[in-house]
């Protein structure tokens, strides 16, 4: 290679930076006591009518944000509203993941003040979302039933990054060829200490042990 010609890692330099930010931004969040959460999936996975049941569950007890990210449209941010939660729509312009930085912006539109917990809804891809850290203090991601089983096979990092994975629409597993024990058995190789929570966010089945599992989780954070 010449060596009048400089080879810049940007990609390298991106996540540094981006680091750095999100470490920052969740130092702020622990000294204001408001705990986030990074929701990511696939699009119709079910983020928005998950966030709707947990609203449902915890929000007599827990003052719930959400920051709904699309790359356009208010659509979930009024469904969420229409649920009881303070919520702040968030457009990517065409981004495929949010960002420490994006999240920030987020967090000082929404206001986070009297909050306890603010409910990320990332972007719907099961790609770009894993590789950034957004400054949450967990990182959670839904299967629905008719992705099929085999999800994290083809989506590792996805799986090998998050905390809980929450199987989502069991109410339609007779109708799909979706092996719960695969599925599970997947996540795990990747990533042994992975909370699994099966869940229809339709009927409400398996809601209560998921906001039961939240609930511990921000209780235990706040310390």
């Amino acid at each position: 290679m010449d060596n009048n010609i400089r080879v810049i890692e940007i990609k390298k330099s991106i996540y540094e930076d981006n680091d750095r930010e999100a470490a920052c931004l969740r130092e702020r969040l622990r000294e204001e006591k408001t705990f986030l959460l990074n929701l990511m999936s696939s699009p119709g996975s079910g983020k928005t009518s998950l966030i709707v049941r947990t609203i449902e569950r915890l929000g007599a007890k827990r003052r719930i944000g959400v920051m709904e990210a699309d790359i356009d449209s208010a659509v979930d941010a009024e469904t969420v509203a229409a649920a009881g939660a303070k919520a702040v729509q968030l457009h990517t312009g065409g981004m495929c993941h949010l960002d420490a930085g994006m999240t920030g912006e987020g967090l000082a539109a929404l206001g986070t003040a009297g909050l306890d917990l603010v409910i990320l809804e990332n972007v719907g891809n099961l790609v770009c979302p894993a590789e950034f850290d957004t400054g949450a203090f967990k990182n959670v991601m839904i299967l629905s039933v008719p992705e099929g089983d085999d999800k994290p096979l083809k989506y590792p990092l996805m799986f090998s990054t998050v905390d809980c994975m929450i199987i989502n629409k069991t109410d339609v597993l007779p109708y799909f060829d979706f092996d719960m024990e695969a599925a599970e058995k997947h996540a795990k190789a990747l990533n042994p200490d992975i909370a699994i929570f099966a869940v229809s966010a339709k009927t409400g089945e398996g809601i209560e042990a998921w906001c039961d599992w939240l609930d511990r989780e921000v209780t235990e954070w706040n310390g």
